[in-house]
C-alpha cells in the first residue's frame, strides 16, 4: 500500500483510538469517589452515562455517515470529542462530570460510527479484510494502553488526565486528516428518518440500563421494572417504522437473511463471554496470585496482545479460507482460552505462566473472530450502506460486553455464595466461582463457534 495509504490508516486509527482508550478511566475511579466525595457505587454513573448514550446513537450516526459523508461524521465527531474530553477533565461537580461524560458519549458514538467505514475505503473491496485487520489491531492496541497510560497519568496529575489527555490525539487526527474522498454511496438524496433515530436511541438506552440495573434491583426499585416494556414498546415501534419509511436507517432485509441474523447473535454471545476476563481476572492476579497492581495489569494485557497478534493473520486468511470460518474458529479458539483460564493449574496456586498463556489463546481467538466477523458484516451489507453496517458490528460488542457484565457478575456471586454457605474459605470459595464461571462462558463460546457452523452448512445444502 502506498506511503500515503499508511499516512491516512494511521490517522483515522489515531483518531478512532480516542474510544478505545476509554479503558483509561476506571484506572481514575478511585481518585473521582475521593475528589468528589462519592460512595462507590455512585462511580456505576460515569460508565453509564458514556456507554449508553454512544450505544443508542451509533446506527443513526452510522446512517448519517451514509447520507453525508464518512468523513464529515468522522472529523465532527474529534472535533467534538476534543471539547468534551476538556470539558470532562474541567468539571467542578459530579453532576457536571456526568453530563460531560454524556457528551462526550456523542462525540464517541460520531467517531466509532464511521471509523470501520473509512478504513475500508483505503483498501480496494478485494482486501477489505487486510482493512479489518488493520482497525481490529487498533482498537485492542488502545485498549490495551489505556489503563497503564491512564496509572502513570492519574498518579501525576489526577482523574482529570484520564480525560485531557485524548484531547490531542484527536486534535492531531483532526488537523492532519486529509485527502481522503468523502464518500456519499448512492444516498445522498435520502431523508434521514429522525423519528426512527430518536425511537431506536430510546429502546437501545432503555434496554442497556435495565440489563446494568437487573442485578442490583430490589423492592424499592420498581422504577425500574418499567425499563424494559419501554424498550420492547420502543423496538416495535421501531420496527413498524422502518418497514414502512422509505429510506430506514437500518435496512431490516439484512436481518431476514438468517445466516447474517446468526453471527450477529453469535458476536453478541462471544463479547458476552470474553468480558469475564475483564470482570474477574484482576481479582484473581492480585488475592490469588499475589500480584503488585503493575505486575497485575502487565499480566491481563496479555489477552489483548493475543487479539493483536491474530489481527494481522485473520486478514491474510480470510483472503484464501473465508470470513465466516475464521470467525467461527475464532470462537472456538477463544472459549478454549476462557477453560484453559478456569482449569486447576491456573485457577489455583500454580502461578502466573499458566494464565499468561490461557490469556494470550483467548485474545488470540478473539481476535480471529472480531476481524473475520467484521469483514461478514462489511460484506453482506451493501457498500452505501457501510457506515450502518460498521456501526450494527460495533453496537453487537456493546450489547455483549453490558450483558456479560449483568450475568457473568451473577453467575459468579451465586456460585461463590453457594461455596462459602457450604463453609468453604473466602480463597477456595472464589477459586470454585472462578473456574466455574470460565468454563461456563467458554462452553458457551465453544458451542457458539460449532453451532453457528452447523447452521451455515445447513444453509447451503
Amino acid at each position: 500500500m502506498p506511503t500515503r495509504q499508511w499516512l491516512r490508516l494511521i490517522l483515522v486509527g489515531l483518531g478512532a483510538s480516542v474510544v478505545p482508550l476509554d479503558t483509561a478511566v476506571n484506572i481514575g475511579f478511585p481518585d473521582i469517589t475521593r475528589s468528589f466525595g462519592l460512595p462507590i457505587q455512585m462511580i456505576q454513573w460515569v460508565v453509564i452515562c458514556y456507554v449508553l448514550t454512544y450505544a443508542s446513537l451509533m446506527l443513526a450516526f452510522g446512517r448519517v455517515g451514509d447520507i453525508f459523508g464518512h468523513v464529515r461524521v468522522f472529523r465532527a465527531g474529534l472535533a467534538w470529542s476534543v471539547a468534551a474530553f476538556l470539558l470532562c477533565a474541567a468539571a467542578p461537580a459530579y453532576d457536571w462530570l456526568l453530563f460531560c461524560r454524556f457528551l462526550q458519549g456523542i462525540g464517541a458514538g460520531l467517531v466509532i460510527s464511521v471509523a470501520p467505514a473509512l478504513v475500508t475505503e483505503l483498501f480496494p473491496e478485494s482486501r477489505r479484510s487486510r482493512a479489518v485487520a488493520a482497525f481490529t489491531m487498533i482498537f485492542a492496541l488502545a485498549s490495551a494502553s489505556g489503563p497503564l497510560v491512564g496509572g502513570a497519568l492519574v498518579s501525576l496529575w489526577g482523574w482529570p488526565a484520564v480525560f485531557w489527555f485524548r484531547a490531542p490525539i484527536a486534535l492531531v487526527a483532526l488537523v492532519f486528516f486529509r485527502g481522503l474522498p468523502s464518500r456519499t454511496g448512492v444516498a445522498t438524496h435520502e431523508a434521514l428518518d429522525l423519528f426512527g433515530a430518536v425511537l431506536l436511541a430510546l429502546t437501545i438506552s432503555s434496554l442497556l440500563l435495565f440489563i446494568n440495573a437487573a442485578p442490583r434491583l430490589g423492592p424499592g426499585d420498581w422504577q425500574y421494572l418499567l425499563l424494559l416494556p419501554l424498550a420492547a414498546a420502543g423496538a416495535w415501534m421501531f420496527l413498524r417504522r422502518e418497514a414502512r419509511f422509505p429510506a430506514p436507517i437500518v435496512n431490516l432485509e439484512f436481518f431476514r437473511s438468517q445466516p447474517f441474523l446468526v453471527i450477529n447473535l453469535a458476536s453478541v454471545l462471544v463479547y458476552l463471554t470474553s468480558f469475564s476476563v475483564l470482570l474477574f481476572v484482576p481479582y484473581y492476579l492480585v488475592r490469588i496470585a499475589g500480584l503488585s497492581l503493575p505486575a497485575a495489569g502487565a499480566i491481563l494485557a496479555a489477552s489483548f496482545a493475543g487479539t493483536i497478534a491474530a489481527s494481522p493473520i485473520a486478514g491474510r486468511l480470510i483472503e484464501s479460507i473465508g470470513a465466516g470460518s475464521i470467525a467461527l474458529a475464532g470462537a472456538v479458539l477463544g472459549g478454549a482460552g476462557l477453560i484453559a483460564i478456569g482449569a486447576p493449574n491456573v485457577a489455583a496456586f500454580g502461578g502466573t505462566a499458566p494464565m499468561l498463556a490461557a490469556l494470550i489463546l483467548q485474545g488470540f481467538g478473539v481476535g480471529l473472530f472480531q476481524v473475520g466477523y467484521m469483514d461478514v458484516v462489511l460484506g453482506t451489507i451493501p457498500h452505501h450502506h457501510r457506515g450502518v453496517a460498521g456501526s450494527v458490528a460495533m453496537l453487537t460488542r456493546t450489547l455483549g460486553i453490558v450483558g456479560g457484565a449483568t450475568l457473568l457478575t451473577l453467575a459468579f456471586h451465586g456460585v461463590e455464595g453457594s461455596a462459602l454457605a457450604a463453609g468453604q474459605t473466602t480463597p477456595a470459595a472464589f477459586l470454585s466461582a472462578f473456574r466455574s464461571t470460565f468454563w461456563a462462558a467458554g462452553l458457551v463460546s465453544i458451542l457458539t463457534g460449532l453451532a453457528t457452523l452447523v447452521f451455515a452448512r445447513n444453509q447451503r445444502r
